[in-house]
């Protein structure tokens, strides 16, 4: 069988910097016209916020797979093993978990994704291995699984409490502080405007106690930012995985200033 290489994967192995983009918009040409640019390692589909079928997950796959990018997908804690066995099976490569608040928690993360005896995945006739067993091998169905980079939300207070004891574990490949919900977690109060507590004193020191925690235990931090503004802080840290942009923010902050700007001008009209 002729695996699809894992670009995130592989970037990683080779100690270079990576980037992904996020979606919540299910349609593959969305992912098609990403791929166009040339310029993103892997898209990010963001589950956890948005409507879809298992179907959509093949479809995204395909499209990623047409123009030689990475696939994650963003996981609900519930039920995070049946969504990350289903989207490893239709081809998604990288798994993103959310509301990690323990050691189980992650382990449960980790088993769900790596394949028997290490893990709990089994095999059958799914899209990552052809649908038909005899045209991939066990070696090749476990590289699949080994290769799949694992990535974990920090954004509760009691992950950032344990979060030795969850970086501990071998297989995590990335993290991620999630201040909102970190915020969210510590009680403060998210009005409009304020960004969920993003700039709060607690929430930058958690964020910065994620950061060099994981690079001190040598796993690799991500940042997700909607602007290149204050990426240079990160890259001074160590950080070199970044996540750039989501679909829906990108639509609205576009339709916002252009729809303003074209009442200016209605305005002159009147």
């Amino acid at each position: 069988m002729d695996l699809k290489k894992n670009r995130v994967r592989d970037l990683i192995r080779q100690g270079k910097a990576t980037l992904g983009t996020r979606l919540l918009n299910t349609g593959p040409g969305m992912i098609e016209i990403l791929g166009q640019t040339g310029l993103f390692d892997y898209i990010e589909f963001v589950a956890e916020y948005a409507p879809w079928t298992l179907y959509d997950l093949d479809n995204m796959a395909r499209a990623a797979e047409l123009h030689n990018i990475s696939s994650m997908i963003k996981i609900d804690a519930v039920p995070r093993s049946y969504i990350a066995a289903k989207a490893l099976a239709s081809g998604i490569q990288n798994f993103l978990f959310t509301d990690i608040r323990t050691a189980d928690d992650a382990e449960e993360a980790v088993k769900s994704i790596r394949s028997e005896p290490k893990g709990i995945m089994g095999i059958g006739s799914y899209r990552v291995v052809g649908y038909v067993l005899t045209t991939c091998s066990a070696a090749d169905y476990r590289k699949i699984c080994d290769d799949a980079v694992i990535a974990i939300m920090i954004e509760k207070k009691s992950a950032v409490e344990n979060l030795e004891q969850i970086l501990s574990l071998e297989d995590i490949g990335m993290v991620q502080f999630g201040p909102s919900d970190y915020g969210l977690s510590i009680g403060l109060s998210g009005e409009p405007g304020t960004d969920w507590g993003l700039n709060s004193p607690k929430v930058k020191e958690a964020e910065l106690k994620t950061i060099k925690t994981a690079l001190r235990m040598n796993k690799r931090p991500r940042v997700e930012l909607q602007t290149l503004d204050g990426i240079q802080q990160y890259i001074d840290l160590g950080v070199r995985d970044f996540s750039i942009g989501t679909d829906i923010r990108i639509l609205h902050n576009y339709w916002k200033e252009k729809g303003e700007e074209a009442r200016r001008i209605f305005s002159q009209l009147e």
